[in-house]
């Protein structure tokens, strides 16, 4: 029998091996050597979001896994991941992590907003890349020094307050905003198709989008340098908190990024992640970084200050 990777006794190369394997999944919706993030243009296209580029991805992470499809999927994560080095190098990022429920119009959201603006005036924001609180702090991010045009935009998004039931007159909306306010801070998204029943938001500028929720999640906040906001959430969000608190519980000093919760009520009676975090911080490098705040001035001054 043929040993795999031989053909008539001579080794096969690397790059003809791979062409074989994906000859078997030739109806691949995205491009495996990408070299760029995505823009929200390129994912939504100008059609019904179920023909989009975002739509037909994720029905194809839908579909029965075989060889050649998750070979797909392994390459192209693997080259968002070169490009988001390539985007990242010689920013310096803060992340907002929050809940994906809140809704357009709500004060809350309004909140998310004015936080990203804050923050956006001194780092690039990050964010989960998707509805409710990460699409409120892109959008924020993406006004900084604009609080008239932030205000205007609000007021014009709250028509549609969410994704549900359609898709597309959510993001038809946004992109109204941006047409009717160009606005082209840099700001990142970094959403999953592993979620692909939330749409992305179009106010990130670069959206670096992976089918692998475990790697997303990872490069969220390995690139978050100078510090992650947490807004009041539910499982992601409680998963990022300890995620991101792992990752600092092993770090230097010097490799330590402040952690900075917001809603001390929320943190402690609701869902009391703090004395948890607070436990496990104590004692190590990252007990002086982790903190809880009542208000966004807070937040924004424990981040800009890097404590």
């Amino acid at each position: 029998m043929q040993r795999p990777g031989v053909v008539r006794g001579e080794p096969v190369e690397a790059v003809t091996q791979l062409e074989l394997w994906m000859a078997d999944e030739p109806d691949v919706p995205v491009d495996t050597a990408r070299t760029s993030l995505y823009t929200a243009a390129e994912l939504y296209g100008h059609g019904a979001y179920a023909d989009s580029l975002d739509g037909s991805a994720y029905a194809w992470s839908r579909r029965p896994r075989t060889r050649a499809a998750t070979l797909a999927r392994a390459l192209h994560d693997h080259a968002i991941d070169l490009a988001l080095d390539s985007w990242t190098s010689g920013r310096r990022l803060v992340g907002v992590m929050g809940g994906h429920r809140l809704e357009r119009g709500e004060p809350t959201y309004a909140d998310a907003a004015r936080l990203g603006a804050a923050l956006g005036a001194g780092h690039v924001v990050a964010t989960g890349g998707g509805p409710g609180a990460m699409e409120a702090a892109n959008l924020g991010a993406r006004f900084a020094g604009r609080p008239d045009d932030l205000d205007a935009a609000l007021a014009q998004l709250a028509g549609v307050p969410s994704y549900q039931p359609s898709v597309d007159a959510w993001v038809r909306r946004a992109f109204e905003v941006l047409e009717r306010f160009p606005a082209d801070t840099d700001t990142l998204g970094i959403p999953t198709w592993h979620y692909g029943h939330e749409p992305p938001n179009v106010f990130a500028t670069a959206i670096a989008k992976y089918f692998r929720n475990s790697t997303r999640e990872a490069t969220l906040l390995e690139v978050c340098d100078a510090g992650i906001v947490f807004l009041p959430g539910l499982g992601g969000t409680v998963q990022e908190i300890f995620q991101d608190a792992c990752e600092n519980y092993y770090a230097t000093e010097d490799a330590v990024a402040p952690m900075v919760l917001v809603g001390a009520a929320y943190w402690t009676e609701e869902l009391p992640a703090w004395p948890l975090l607070r436990t496990i911080a104590r004692g190590r490098a990252m007990e002086e970084h982790v903190h809880l705040v009542d208000s966004l001035a807070e937040a924004v001054n424990l981040i800009v200050s890097g404590t």
